[in-house]
């Protein structure tokens, strides 16, 4: 089997949804099923890995009619599925890609679709220039009709497998749109990286030791990308306090700053806003800001943490690898509660949970956890038993299952009726598509190739 992955970016060490397909594609190799990305040409040029295409240069109208070339042309060389990855920001919120579906139908793609959807519910298309009482007539007179989703636009209608990540997105489909529950499958997220095989007194001398830390420093941890929304700045407030009754407390921040949320500049702008809030707050010399580590060093520090911390300003939810790797490295976790609540995480279950953008009540919880080693032993293993069956490469088996399901269903001549009606009506803008004529503002280039 064969499958062609459409990826807003391919740049894993700066986006969670690009590691995330990187992670996934490596699976699928243990199982003999190939893929080839196909993604914009900057993201391709650093892949360094000939199944990456770049095809686009990026995710504007005039993209489409190179990247369903593409698409048309890996089904030529022998792709059985078509599977898009798909978060809004991956695309920097571009919304041409909810028009692909009917597209590659009208140009003749018969390969089943299939969607990842990695987040949903908490955002819309607003068209410019178009007034809002007549945009929002059109979401609900298409949604009605389930030729389109007010969010999403054809993307979910127009696939004949839909997989999501998590409960919310989940959820909020399957309200929204009943009549897709169908086709929806959940395949749990795993680990952002692999447990580094390491002695634990060994991780934990190599911790200490690699940041002048006293032997007996108590490490706290974070991991993940540094940005404004994950509440580093509480966490840097918290420690202070920490710091009162604790003096010997250490606070690891594992992971880089640029990401594709903050682009290099703007990164820049916020590794030195942190920097002087550790200076004004005294924290010189007890806390290490790591930047991007090769994975194997990121897990040895995990492994040689006392605690692990995520302050999410928006709350944590199981959609977070960060948390996930957290638990697989047997370390208590103290996270920040969601809104609505994440039903599978309960306080004092996998781990404790604080309110969010509050530094005394973290601090507190932070040095209950550090008075108490039973309880942090129990809420290590806790989660530890939570990963144990999120693997990669049960991952890639569900994925094997969805794939196989939507194919038995072409082969019965089951497919997205919706898609098959829009389709026909856009048959004429595949002419265009397949002639690179005008699509509203200007010619299409013609981006195709790496």
């Amino acid at each position: 089997m064969r499958v062609a992955m459409v990826a807003g970016t391919y740049r894993p060490e700066h986006c969670g949804v690009a590691h995330y397909t990187e992670r996934l594609r490596a699976a699928l190799d243990a199982y003999g099923i190939s893929s080839v990305v196909l993604t914009t040409r900057e993201a391709a040029r650093e892949a360094e890995d000939y199944r990456v295409r770049g095809v686009v240069r990026g995710w504007r109208a005039p993209d489409l009619p190179p990247l369903v070339r593409a698409v048309v042309r890996a089904e030529h060389e022998g792709a059985d599925v078509i599977h898009i990855q798909h978060a809004a920001g991956t695309y920097n919120f571009k919304r041409a890609l909810f028009f692909l579906p009917p597209l590659l139908r009208a140009a003749g793609v018969r390969a089943p679709l299939v969607t990842t959807v990695h987040e949903y519910g908490w955002w819309e298309w607003e068209p410019r220039g178009v007034p809002s009482r007549v945009t929002e007539m059109l979401k609900a007179w298409g949604q009605r009709r389930g030729w389109w989703d007010r969010e999403d636009g054809f993307l979910l209608t127009g696939s004949d497998a839909l997989l999501t990540t998590n409960t919310h997105a989940e959820i909020a489909i399957v309200e929204r749109l009943p009549w897709l529950a169908s086709r929806l499958r959940r395949v749990p997220l795993a680990t952002n990286l692999d447990t580094a095989p390491v002695n634990g007194n060994e991780a934990r001398e190599e911790t200490r030791s690699r940041h002048g830390w006293p032997p007996d420093a108590e490490v706290l941890a974070y991991f993940g990308f540094l940005h404004p929304v994950k509440g580093i700045e509480t966490l840097l407030q918290a420690h202070r306090e920490v710091l009162k009754s604790r003096p010997k407390a250490r606070l690891l921040l594992i992971g880089g700053v640029e990401s594709l949320a903050l682009c290099a500049e703007e990164a820049a702008w916020y590794r030195n806003n942190l920097r002087t809030l550790i200076e004004d707050l005294g924290l010189e010399g007890c806390v290490e800001m790591t930047g991007y580590l090769p994975e194997g060093d990121a897990s040895r520090l995990l492994s040689g943490a006392d605690l692990g911390v995520l302050p999410f300003n928006e709350g944590v939810t199981l959609k977070s690898g960060a948390l996930l790797t957290l638990f697989a490295h047997g370390l208590p976790v103290v996270a920040t509660r969601p809104d609505p609540p994440e039903p599978a995480l309960a306080d004092g279950g996998q781990l404790r949970l604080v309110d969010r953008r509050d530094a005394p009540g973290l601090a507190a919880t932070l040095l209950g956890l550090l008075d108490d080693e039973p309880e942090r032993a129990r809420l290590g293993e806790a989660g530890r038993a939570y990963t144990r069956n999120l693997s990669w490469p049960t991952i890639a088996e569900r994925h094997v299952e969805a794939y196989e399901s939507v194919l038995a269903g072409r082969r019965d001549g089951r497919s997205s009726g919706s898609v098959r009606q829009v389709g026909t009506l856009l048959a004429r803008a595949s002419r265009r598509v397949e002639n690179s004529t005008d699509f509203g503002t200007g010619r299409f280039p013609d981006s195709e190739g790496g």
